[in-house]
């Protein structure tokens, strides 16, 4: 097994990936233009900075301001902020320079957009739930999260002194959030509304847990537990009086859904384009899957694990044998973190009338889930080998990360079957293309949400009908989560597949640049280099093409 740890060179092996697929500048920059470059990446560095103070900005008492003065107060602001950036000359800049004055240009635009359009504060009920029980698998939380979030998964139980006083404090901020929602919550977003109410109720049964793993502690927090559950009940109460009278849509419609993808996720797609790739993958991955059960036909199910014991130990073989294989068949390079960063999220068992649809791959065929985790190498290798660019070095806010993030983890599923992980197993490979035909299915449902052509309950409905062999009950609460996030947040239900077709693009532009210097080990390497940014702009720095990034705007 070729599971050595090694230290991360990121720079090392950024200048060595520009080297092989970048053309070479005719001339070096000669020294004031370095000079100058040099001045204008530290202006653009500061603003960055104080962008993000400004963004974070902004509360009454205890709690973050959503109220209307104070987003039209935003709103004056977020457009001094762009023209600072607007004002910062390029002249000389390098690739890597352009594209982190256009990570700054898409956050700013994402807020604009929550600013005219999204207005979860205004729509969204599900924005007033801030009490998050478990990690996201992504860089930051999917879909849009107020500030202030209280990140109870962060906790270790029983709490020290000074954990103790800090959740007390957090706590402190539900009933006032909560209060707030009341004026806040004016738009006329049924769906958004009904959905929001269920999120609610998540979090009162989150708090509802809590209270016993408390009770042991001061009476502070025993207090502050007891008011954030009355404050939330009574929000749910009063979501429940006021859903008769919503009858608007949720969708932000297709103009505002292909200003947020060419201008935030900095995509080359647009709504139609989205349809197109999700009709396509749909169909392609239905056919996949006929054809493998019929290769398959005279081998036996795939046996799932029927107890605690069979899981664990099948889970963890095959993080080990997963591992084996991209080191063994030089995939990409196993680091360190990786082992501990999967053995860490491979669940337990669940018995097989409470399995939803990502339970059944995994008591089945776990390494067929292991290669959509690459979500978690993503996260620990932020964690282990930050970036060096400050712009790069966290969670682009506003989900901007989505097209590199759900399409990289997508991208592996398919990827690993070509590259021959599952060819030892093959009834594994039809669960592959369950998957896919799943996430293509979810993406087009929520397409057609965003245009207001299907409701949540129909876009649930489509995902149920065209998951094959039965894979996706009506009745999971994973079907309602899943439609109801994409609803929040445009772009992201289809982010799975364009991202996924993003990444295969970029791969097969690569390897025809020049199929004899290509390999699969330095394209993966050297994607993991470039930092969660979206797709375009890693093809940009990858591959030294700039048509795609000028095509959406990209300067």
């Amino acid at each position: 097994m070729n599971h050595r740890p090694v230290r991360p060179r990121r720079l090392a092996l950024a200048l060595a990936l520009v080297a092989s697929t970048a053309p070479l500048p005719a001339l070096a920059q000669n020294a004031p233009a370095a000079a100058h470059a040099q001045r204008s990446n530290a202006m653009l560095d500061r603003l960055f900075t104080e962008w993000r103070a400004f963004e974070a900005s902004g509360k009454v008492g205890a709690v973050h301001d959503y109220r209307e003065p104070a987003m039209v107060r935003k709103a004056a602001e977020l457009k001094r902020f762009q023209a600072r950036l607007d004002a910062i000359d390029r002249t000389g800049w390098s690739v890597p320079d352009k594209v982190d004055w256009n990570m700054l240009r898409a956050e700013m635009n994402g807020l604009d957009f929550d600013l005219r359009v999204l207005r979860p504060w205004q729509r969204d009920p599900a924005y007033y739930a801030t009490l998050w029980a478990a990690q996201s698998d992504t860089p930051e939380h999917e879909g849009p999260v107020a500030h202030g979030a209280i990140e109870l998964w962060q906790f270790r139980f029983p709490l020290d002194a000074a954990a103790e006083a800090k959740l007390t404090r957090e706590l402190a901020t539900i009933a006032p959030f909560l209060a707030q929602g009341r004026e806040n919550l004016t738009g006329n977003a049924r769906d958004l509304w009904a959905a929001g109410i269920v999120t609610m109720e998540g979090q009162a049964a989150t708090l509802a847990d809590l209270a016993p793993r408390v009770a042991g502690n001061g009476a502070a927090l025993r207090r502050a537990v007891a008011d954030a559950q009355k404050a939330t009940g009574d929000f749910i109460g009063w979501l429940k009086a006021e859903l008769p009278k919503k009858d608007g849509p949720s969708g932000v419609g297709r103009e505002n859904y292909d200003w947020y993808l060419r201008n935030v996720q900095l995509s080359p797609l647009d709504w139609a384009g989205e349809v197109a790739i999700m009709e396509r993958e749909l169909g392609r991955s239905h056919a996949a899957l006929r054809l493998e059960e019929n290769r398959n036909r005279a081998l036996p199910l795939l046996p799932g694990a029927d107890s605690p014991a069979a899981y664990d130990a099948q889970a963890k073989a095959a993080v080990r044998k997963y591992l084996a294989f991209l080191g063994d068949r030089e995939i990409l390079t196993v680091r360190d973190y990786m082992e501990p960063a999967l053995m860490e999220r491979i669940g337990s068992f669940v018995p097989p009338d409470r399995q939803n649809f990502f339970h059944i791959a995994m008591h089945r065929a776990p390494m067929t889930l292991w290669t959509h985790f690459y979500h978690w190498f993503d996260l620990a290798n932020m964690k282990a080998d930050p970036h060096p660019r400050p712009i790069r070095r966290g969670p682009l806010l506003y989900n901007v990360w989505v097209s590199r993030s759900e399409g990289q983890a997508t991208a592996m599923e398919e990827a690993m079957l070509h590259a021959g992980l599952f060819d030892d197993q093959p009834r594994a490979r039809e669960i592959v293309w369950i998957m896919q035909a799943q996430r293509a299915a979810r993406g087009l449902a929520s397409l057609y949400a965003h245009a207001n052509i299907f409701t949540m309950k129909e876009a649930q409905d489509f995902q149920v009908a065209r998951t094959p062999n039965g894979w996706m009950s009506p009745t999971l609460e994973l079907l309602a989560f899943e439609q109801q996030l994409y609803l929040r947040q445009p772009g992201y239900g289809t982010s799975y597949i364009t991202g996924k077709h993003q990444v295969d693009k970029l791969m097969g532009e690569l390897a025809e640049r020049d199929p004899k210097a290509f390999s699969v080990k330095r394209f993966y390497d050297g994607l993991n280099t470039h930092g969660m940014i979206p797709m375009s702009m890693v093809r940009w720095e990858m591959l030294g093409d700039d048509s795609e990034a000028k095509a959406i705007g990209a300067e």
